[in-house]
This record gives structure tokens, C-alpha cells and sequence, in this order.
């Protein structure tokens, strides 16, 4: 299978940079998958979990909240607010995202804020929820 270069960064450290056979990404307008020729698009990340194929079965999951994804003619590149690998991911982790959200719905200024706002609470909630079942 065609491989093609992806890198995951968000502003703490670098997680993932390499060749790979495909990323499904969570994005704002639904799981997308990107693999090797892709057409040129730019999307907004929702929180959820980024699984990166490798090639000989080896699937990296990463969990990512806001930032946005770039599929160009060199690869894609996915700048996250937050990342991290699954595996430091636990349920008392998700759970302060979660707070974090419910403190933004709060304190939004303007019915526009407070929609993304919940929208982005409701996406943390479906995701703790998966984490824990």
C-alpha cells in the first residue's frame, strides 16, 4: 500500500512524525480518511481519537481536542490544541476536559460561543463515555 508523510503536533511536543498508510480523522464534519494521494482539503478537529495506520496491522491511537488537519500534496499535518497518545489517556484526565467544556458553555458571552461550546462538551461527553464502556 502507498504511504505518504503525517505528523501529529500540538503545542507541548511532537507525537507522531512519519510514513504511514492511512489516518482516519476526526473531524468537525464527520470521520474523514486520509491515505496516500488525497485531495488538498484543511478541516477543524473534534475532539476524538486519531488511529493511525502504520502498515503491517500496527493501528497508533491518538486522542485529540480542537486544532485542525491539512491534507496537501506533502502529506498531512494535524496541529492539535491538545494531544495526546491513548495510552495517557484515563478516564480522570477526560473527566477534567469534560469540567474544562462545562466551564466554557458557562462562561460563554455571546449564543454563538456557547453553541460551539456545547457542541464541544457534548463531543468530550460521547468519547468519555466510549473510554469507559
Amino acid at each position: 500500500m502507498a504511504t505518504f508523510t503525517f505528523e501529529l503536533v500540538s503545542p507541548e511536543r511532537l507525537l507522531f512524525s512519519g510514513e504511514v498508510e492511512s489516518v482516519v480523522v476526526p473531524s468537525s464534519e464527520g470521520e474523514m480518511t486520509v491515505m496516500a494521494g488525497h485531495a488538498p482539503v484543511m478541516a477543524v478537529l473534534k475532539p476524538g481519537v486519531v488511529a493511525v495506520s502504520e502498515g503491517k496491522g500496527a493501528v497508533r491511537r491518538l486522542f485529540v481536542r480542537g486544532g485542525f488537519a491539512d491534507v496537501g500534496p506533502d502529506g498531512l499535518t494535524i496541529l492539535a490544541e491538545v494531544a495526546l497518545p491513548m495510552e495517557e489517556l484515563d478516564v480522570a484526565t477526560l473527566a477534567q476536559h469534560v469540567r474544562d467544556a462545562e466551564e466554557d458553555v458557562a462562561d460563554a458571552k455571546t449564543d454563538e460561543a456557547r453553541q460551539a461550546a456545547a457542541e464541544r462538551l457534548s463531543q468530550l461527553t460521547e468519547l468519555r463515555d466510549a473510554l469507559v464502556h
